[in-house]
């Protein structure tokens, strides 16, 4: 079986490592990459969509970031006990007609034994903003470990 570390139970410390972590694979955009963390048989809602294997969350992480352009995500542990993590987030992208947004979430995670998220519920919503609205302003990829967070932002 397949691990990814840091594994339950677990800890504040191991809480947040896990949390940075799905923030940095997210930010590459990359679908084969963020998919990997996740069990072959995961389920998943996302907003109304209800999501049944790892495949079916490239699928869908390819159809999200061909339409959310420029995106970048930061995300914040809220709560943690033995194999669940909850998890509150904002990123920002636009759409291909230079429409701004930034999305605001919450995401309540479970882990198998090995590391790998079995059940992940996120709860997201979309407020447009203009361009000069605008927080996260990093090189797209991974935010910079001196850039903000959720709660410096006053998010």
């Amino acid at each position: 079986m397949e691990t990814r570390p840091p594994v339950p139970p677990f800890t504040r410390e191991t809480a947040i490592q896990k949390v940075r972590m799905a923030e940095d694979a997210w930010n590459t955009r990359d679908p084969e990459r963020v998919s990997l963390v996740y069990t072959v048989d995961t389920h998943w809602r996302n907003r109304s969509e209800f999501l049944d294997g790892r495949e079916a969350v490239k699928a869908f992480l390819r159809r999200k970031w061909n339409r959310e352009l420029d995106y970048r995500l930061i995300k914040e542990l809220w709560a943690f006990t033995g194999n669940r993590i909850a998890v509150r987030f904002a990123y920002e992208c636009h759409d291909d007609s230079g429409q701004w947004y930034r999305s605001y979430g919450n995401e309540n995670w479970e882990f198998n034994e090995a590391g790998l998220m079995v059940h992940r519920h996120a709860s997201i919503n979309d407020l447009p903003i203009a361009e000069s609205d605008r927080k996260y302003h990093w090189p797209l990829g991974r935010r910079p470990d001196d850039h903000p967070g959720l709660s410096d932002l006053g998010f």
